[in-house]
């Protein structure tokens, strides 16, 4: 497995500091669990943000408890103990319960407390799911097969990384089709009528 796309330096500083909403955090924690690279940066991510916390006052442990807990939070989704997502993806998905949104589309959503959505999406090969835009991040690795937008070729391992300024129309392979894992930070803005109809029923 060659990974080619990682996630990028804000998301990787978000993900070290705890703050990354959790469906994004479980996307990048699968990641980060497959790519070396990613694993590597997040280092120097930490050791920045410990270098950045030296020159700070103590604080009480009561004052300093929200923050706090937010961390292990970060730090679990990167184990397959408690990652959804490399969970089902090392059982090959067998316990997917997979539903139709689409021509040759389906998908799982996955429960996770905290901010943001995270579901699998399968696609046959050659399947696409409708042009659509972001309000926020996401963040989509690519588990089986492959897929392909605007911005380039996702093979297994491979993470898209994108903000709201993306417009895209991904595309499985046209052979191995897909299997991805996306976690959104707000709801996506599909362009078309119909979509934007099914999307509540969908749960998009």
């Amino acid at each position: 497995m060659t990974i080619t796309h990682h996630l990028g330096s804000e998301t990787l500083l978000s993900f070290a500091a705890g703050t990354l909403p959790s469906a994004l955090s479980a996307v990048a924690g699968a990641h980060v669990a497959m790519c070396g690279h990613c694993r590597g940066e997040l280092v120097w991510c930490e050791r920045i943000g410990a270098a950045l916390l030296e020159g700070l006052p103590a604080m009480p442990l009561d004052d300093a408890e929200p923050a706090v807990r937010s961390l292990p939070q970060a730090a679990r989704l990167g184990g397959n103990a408690f990652n959804p997502i490399l969970r089902l993806a090392r059982d090959d998905f067998a316990d997917v319960a997979w539903r139709r949104i689409g021509i040759g589309l389906w998908h799982r959503p996955l429960p996770l407390a905290g901010r943001g959505a995270l579901q699998l999406i399968k696609a046959a090969p050659g399947a696409s799911v409708p042009e659509h835009g972001h309000a926020g991040g996401e963040i989509t690795l690519i588990l089986r097969g492959a897929l392909s937008d605007a911005t380039g070729r996702y093979g297994v391992g491979d993470v898209a990384d994108l903000d709201e300024a993306i417009e895209h129309t991904p595309v499985a392979d046209r052979d191995a089709g897909c299997v991805c894992a996306v976690g959104n930070e707000v709801p996506t803005r599909f362009h078309s009528l119909l979509a934007r109809l099914l999307q509540p029923w969908h749960g998009l």
